[in-house]
């Protein structure tokens, strides 16, 4: 009798802990609705009666997590591309990129409103069509909505403006048109993104509590309004590549939290301010790509240490002119970007027109007699000449338009922070054979620095005194010449602000020399000097110069490198020997990677001047190697930490396992593990979740290693933890 009461009991405790980590049944049959209704994308298809949704296995791609059996985030990032994966802003169509003609974007709103308890909503690259219906706003609790990367066309519904629980609405990459709603009323709204897009042409207005404001590559065509004075919490604003007019307000550059300011590929015109002053923190400015006139303020056009400048293809009164436009350029443009003036327009209309039929009859008539004079000497020609008769057409030498789409980097895909790329560099150039055997001294071994598994490097020096590395590599195989400039093409845009970029290339081909066997091909890299993070790591001088702050910088400028790698190119580039050797540091200790994969044929020799030993490329899958790369960042992470470079495997999971325990001790466990010559430096949230970061990197199961998205996004969290530490005074040398 007392056996059968203890199982009783048991039994009762089983089944109360049981009930309360399964999720209401309401709510399962919602889910399971939103799988059929989103035509059981193959990320879905594994859900079954059994499956337990509250405690699903941590995934980059899908994220459910509840609280009292109902479902407060739900996360789901598919594999459909998106509108701006395409060279140019396409009209909506239904294609395999979208779901199908029976997807109900209404029916599927009113399914996933019911999950009533829901705070985060993400719902990326699943081939979404339609107008975002209006029963949005039953959402009463959301916090986060992600509805970026489908094609949602339409206007953005007025009534997203009655979601006051709403910090973060991202509906970027769409096709979204017309006027923006009003968001003042959304008084806690942070972040605003709507980049990709068609919206216009008012410029939005919104609360000023928001921190970070997107709008890149839409359809604005206005000034930029006065009360953005008032945003004393913004600490990023892009707005580039839009028909902004009117000049550039100097109070955007004093707003005291900006960091970064893209105002590029618009249509501002005039002078800035030379008395213009800069917020301290700001260190990012792009005013490239404008009608700008006179020369640069103080603050942005002298070199600071801590702020990236990009000022080309202005009409600007600068140093270093060669990459401005002519002061005529932005004159004319700028006159023909001003709006008409409304006064008596029908009269001056009709005038207009007159004057217009009278231009175009004479046009006609000249063109007429001109086309007539033409004909009559080409036909004097051909019979004077005969045969020997010949056009000759100028032929481009990289026609871009020849390339297979998935061999070119699609800009439009990096997001617009990526995007900031080849900052301060010279236009990519080809290079002669003539100027590489100038460079290095006809590969003199006094220049020869070293090999990789990609080819052999020489330090070079070009005309212009430009210091530069030079790979080079010798191609076994006869390749196609079609095939080789592809990959040249490609080559050309590895250009990026954490990158060591490639300036240019010189391809001799086989054609060219049939005595030589092959292909040899020269890429040209920039040159970095102030040593990698492995020296700064090692050396006692250096190494107090990265504090906290500093390495945080450093490895969020590596994760962009490794995130523009893998996504900036349509098939990604991935298996980047991520080493701290290869993070190397410009003078602005801005991060730069060098070594990585950089796309070349996969049969490569090394038969350079010196030897013949033959090199090949890393052979792995682009998923293998993908999770590879986020391992090897895992490593990384943990060296940057705890100062000291992990030299085995057996190291490696020691300092894994003490970072493990010092997680789930006491904050003095962890304070304790980290390099002590950032004591004090540190906010302790920010490393927490910088260290649980760097253990999801390094799970030995690669299908549970995050994305370099997540690292990023996480990352950049924990920076702005950091930053509001302190701003708030806690900076010190106490702990």
């Amino acid at each position: 009798m007392e056996n059968s009461w203890a199982f009783s009991l048991f039994a009762i405790l089983l089944f109360a802990v049981g009930s309360e980590g399964q999720l209401a049944p309401s709510e399962t049959r919602i889910l399971f609705q939103v799988q059929k209704l989103l035509e059981y994308p193959q990320l879905l298809q594994g859900w079954t009666n059994w499956t337990n949704f509250c405690y699903l296995p941590f995934s980059p791609s899908l994220n459910i997590i509840c609280s009292n059996n109902r479902v407060i985030q739900l996360k789901i990032v598919g594999n459909k591309t998106s509108p701006a994966s395409q060279t140019h802003k396409p009209k909506f169509s239904i294609s395999n990129q979208t779901l199908s003609d029976k997807f109900d974007i209404d029916a599927f709103f009113t399914v996933l409103t019911k999950l009533s308890r829901l705070k985060v909503l993400s719902l990326v690259s699943l081939g979404l069509w339609g107008a975002l219906p209006a029963k949005i706003n039953r959402f009463e609790s959301l916090q986060l909505l992600n509805i970026s990367s489908n094609f949602i066309h339409g206007e953005i519904p007025y009534e997203i403006t009655t979601m006051t629980t709403l910090t973060s609405l991202v509906l970027a990459d769409n096709l979204l048109n017309g006027s923006v709603p009003d968001l003042k009323g959304l008084s806690i709204l942070q972040d605003l993104n709507l980049g990709f897009n068609h919206l216009g042409p008012e410029f939005p207005s919104m609360t000023t509590n928001v921190v970070s404001i997107t709008l890149n590559d839409n359809s604005f065509r206005s000034e930029i309004p006065l009360s953005l004075k008032n945003f004393k919490q913004l600490q990023q604003l892009d707005i580039s590549a839009n028909n902004l007019i009117g000049p550039i307000p100097s109070f955007l550059f004093s707003l005291p939290s900006l960091v970064f300011l893209n105002v590029a590929q618009n249509q501002f015109s005039g002078a800035l301010s030379m008395n213009l002053t800069c917020n301290a923190e700001l260190e990012f400015v792009d005013i490239s790509h404008n009608l700008l006139i006179g020369k640069l303020p103080s603050c942005i056009g002298s070199k600071f240490s801590n702020r990236t400048v990009v000022s080309t293809w202005n009409c600007l009164s600068i140093a270093n002119s060669k990459y401005q436009h002519p002061y005529s350029v932005c004159h004319k443009e700028a006159l023909a970007v001003k709006p008409p003036i409304k006064t008596d327009m029908k009269r001056q209309s009709k005038v207009k027109l007159g004057l217009l039929i009278g231009i175009i009859g004479a046009v006609v008539v000249i063109a007429g007699v001109v086309g007539f004079l033409i004909l009559v000497f080409i036909r004097r020609s051909h019979r004077t000449n005969g045969d020997e008769y010949k056009v000759e057409r100028f032929i481009p030498q990289t026609p871009v338009s020849s390339f297979p789409k998935s061999m070119i980097i699609n800009s439009r895909r990096v997001p617009q922070t990526m995007r900031s790329a080849a900052i301060g560099l010279p236009p990519y150039r080809v290079f002669t054979l003539e100027e590489m055997e100038q460079a290095t001294n006809n590969f003199d071994p006094s220049n020869f620095l070293g090999e990789e598994y990609q080819g052999q490097l020489y330090k070079g020096s070009l005309r212009d005194g430009s210091i530069v590395l030079v790979k080079y590599l010798k191609l076994k195989q006869r390749n196609l010449h079609q095939s080789l400039m592809q990959q040249m093409e490609v080559l050309s845009k590895l250009r990026h602000q954490h990158l060591v970029s490639v300036l240019g290339h010189c391809l001799v081909t086989y054609q060219e020399h049939p005595n030589s066997g092959g292909n040899t091909i020269f890429v040209v890299h920039e040159h970095i000097s102030n040593g990698s993070l492995r020296d700064y790591l090692t050396d006692g001088r250096k190494k107090e110069i990265l504090k906290w702050p500093q390495r945080m910088g450093i490895i969020i400028g590596a994760v962009r490198g490794i995130q523009f790698l893998h996504t900036g190119v349509s098939s990604g580039i991935f298996g980047n020997n991520l080493k701290l050797d290869n993070i190397l540091l410009d003078e602005t200790l801005t991060a730069k990677l060098s070594n990585y994969n950089i796309p070349l044929p996969s049969k490569v020799g090394s038969e350079s001047p010196l030897h013949g030993r033959e090199i090949s490329n890393h052979p792995s899958s682009p998923r293998r190697a993908e999770k590879e790369d986020v391992y090897q960042l895992g490593i990384i992470l943990l060296e940057v930490i705890t100062g000291e470079p992990v030299n085995s495997p057996r190291q490696l999971d020691e300092v894994k396992l003490q970072l493990q325990k010092a997680l789930v001790e006491a904050p003095s466990k962890l304070r304790g593990v980290v390099d002590s010559s950032m004591k004090g430096t540190f906010a302790y949230e920010s490393l927490r979740t910088t260290v649980d970061i760097a253990i999801n990197c390094l799970s030995k199961e690669p299908g549970l290693r995050p994305s370099i998205e997540d690292i990023l996004w996480n990352l950049q969290y924990s920076f702005q933890v950091q930053e509001g530490w302190t701003s708030s005074g806690n900076l010190s040398t106490q702990m």
